[in-house]
């Protein structure tokens, strides 16, 4: 998720990779993010996070996964949708360039084994959610049209190249 150190692209964006966690049933795997100081300021979003010196986007993907959920044994896909977003989160402004990985487990017991300290303060757990569960949810979830692509993918499989997504600013 979120970290004090951060590989930064070129243009100044915090270069993130996130998954898009299928089980066999198709439910995709969200975490409960909050604000560190205020937990009624909360969200659902894909596990991932920032890369770490020089390592791929598929590493950052798998490491993060892992660090999150504990869940190790996956497939990962490939990149099925690219977005840039602005948000502030724990007093300041965290500005990144999103990809996010295609991946499936039949493992779905989840336990963070390594969240950072910011992590540990603002991630409450982890869910399953069916695309109906996430087309009907009144919570915040990011990317905010999360359970439209959900759709789309298990209708359509995954697209021939990522799919850019509009910019979030929140």
């Amino acid at each position: 998720m979120l970290a004090e150190t951060q590989d930064v692209a070129g243009d100044g964006l915090r270069k993130v990779a996130r998954v898009v966690l299928l089980d066999p049933a198709d439910r995709i795997l969200l975490l409960h993010g909050h604000e560190p100081d205020d937990p009624a300021d909360d969200w659902w979003f894909t596990p991932g996070g920032g890369l770490e010196g020089e390592e791929s986007r598929q590493e950052a993907a798998l490491r993060e996964l892992a660090e999150e959920t504990g869940i190790t044994e996956v497939e990962l896909g490939p990149v099925l949708w690219r977005r840039r977003c602005s948000f502030p989160f724990a007093g300041r402004r965290w500005d990144q360039d999103e990809w996010y990985y295609l991946a499936r487990t039949t493992q779905t017991a989840t336990a963070a084994t390594a969240l950072t300290e910011l992590e540990r303060r603002s991630v409450a757990g982890a869910r399953w959610w069916t695309c109906q569960e996430l087309a009907r949810a009144r919570e915040t979830v990011y990317p905010t049209r999360l359970a439209e692509l959900l759709r789309t993918l298990l209708d359509e499989g995954p697209p021939a190249g990522p799919v850019t997504l509009d910019t979030e600013i929140v």
